[in-house]
């Protein structure tokens, strides 16, 4: 084999050109873990007792629903990924592949599961950055806000839809607005008002992110390419996901419906949305049987009990396809590595934000405290300069 094959590319630096030796990694990778496991067992940390329950779940659910569960969570992470490769390719074309890209997402999908405050999010747009030479963090941003276009659409209708399905919420809202109509013209203007203040105080700075960042961005001014190579993958990552939680629900004799769909779909996303815990743990659950309870009058224990495997099942599978991806795309070593290399810079930039976010309200407050403390001290600061004046001017004295 020649020497430019064996070569790191920009897009996998750390070539292993044995697809099988990478794959029998996998195998030792996952008795590490279970050895990993056995350890970390007297410390307090069940992880064995975590995979009786993952185990328990699984064989409660049929063969058939759990093969085409795991199938449809596989496609809605590949067409998520497929929406980034469409946004990233035409911001940096010819320095982006396909696997590469899916990975990155998939390993960030994964890590999401199990870290708090979706610090998986921001492993996957370090990954964009190492893995595409021209990439900065502001374009992996840009391209992260494009593709969460079609996902806030998607959101927005399922909140209208079970506001709106809520017996009597769409005429208690109107009654409200036509019964104070002064008060909600007063409200509707106050919220222009702060939205223009807003605008005008932070558009500079909004400028010069957009002038960073509108590469990562650049599919926007490709209608017909957005909508084919970012909306279109979106929507099928989506419609995985619902066809996921329909899955389960049946897995769990639980009624597939429209509504029940939605419903689930609705209290997951506000679950992510309010918590901080790893993968909404608890809270996903919470929500999930007072959704089911409020639309199919489902039993509290059934529901926990298709809440609960689902999770497990959907986040056991997520870990493991992202390990194999990792392992087949990048390689043993350059996959750990650049995994870890990430991970880190993804920490790095949270502190770096919340440090700069601490040095701009300590100036504030040194600003306040230089200046006096405030309009108020500053007023009484005049007020007192002025007596002085008229003191000096008494006295026969020139005014400075």
């Amino acid at each position: 084999m020649s020497d430019l094959a064996l070569r790191p590319s920009a897009v996998s630096p750390f070539h292993d050109p044995s697809r099988r030796r990478r794959l029998l990694k996998i195998g030792g990778w996952i008795v590490g873990i279970a050895l990993v496991a056995v350890v970390l067992d007297p410390f307090g940390v069940d992880v064995i007792g975590w995979l009786s329950d993952l185990w328990t779940q699984i064989k409660n659910i049929p063969v058939g629903y759990l093969i085409a569960g795991l199938a449809f969570q596989t496609g809605q992470t590949v067409f998520a990924g497929l929406s980034y490769y469409g946004i990233l390719r035409a911001a940096y074309p010819g320095q982006v592949e396909f696997w590469p890209i899916v990975t990155a997402y998939a390993v960030g999908v994964a890590m999401n599961n199990f870290l708090p405050a979706n610090v998986g999010t921001f492993v996957t747009l370090m990954m964009f950055t190492t893995l595409i030479p021209a990439c900065t963090f502001a374009g992996a941003v840009a391209a992260y806000l494009v593709q969460k276009i079609f996902f806030t659409i998607a959101g927005t209708f399922v909140y209208l839809y079970l506001f709106l399905s809520v017996p009597g919420s769409f005429d208690v809202s109107l009654g409200n607005i036509s019964a104070h109509p002064l008060m909600t013209i007063l409200i509707a203007a106050g919220a222009v008002l702060l939205i223009v203040i807003l605008a005008r105080v932070f558009w500079t700075k909004l400028k010069t992110l957009w002038a960073k960042a509108k590469q990562g961005g650049e599919i926007l001014t490709r209608p017909k390419e957005y909508f084919t190579r970012a909306f279109l993958p979106s929507f099928a990552s989506w419609l995985c996901k619902l066809a996921v939680i329909g899955i389960f629900l049946a897995a769990f004799a639980i009624p597939v419906t429209f509504e029940s769909v939605m419903w689930v779909t609705g209290s997951g996303s506000l679950a992510n949305t309010v918590s901080l815990t790893p993968g909404a743990v608890g809270i996903n659950q919470a929500a999930n049987q007072l959704a089911l309870d409020t639309c199919c009058d489902v039993a509290s224990r059934t529901a926990l009990d298709y809440s609960t495997a689902q999770q497990l099942i959907t986040t056991a599978w997520n870990v493991l396809f992202a390990l194999v991806l990792v392992v087949s795309v990048f390689g043993w070593t350059g996959g750990k590595q650049r995994v870890t290399e990430s991970y880190a810079d993804a920490r790095e930039e949270l502190a770096q934000q919340k440090a700069e976010r601490a040095a701009k309200r300590a100036e504030r407050k040194a600003e306040r405290a230089e200046s006096g403390g405030g309009p108020f001290r500053r007023r009484r600061t005049d007020v007192d300069a002025g007596s002085a004046s008229t003191e000096a001017t008494a006295r026969g004295e020139p005014d400075d």
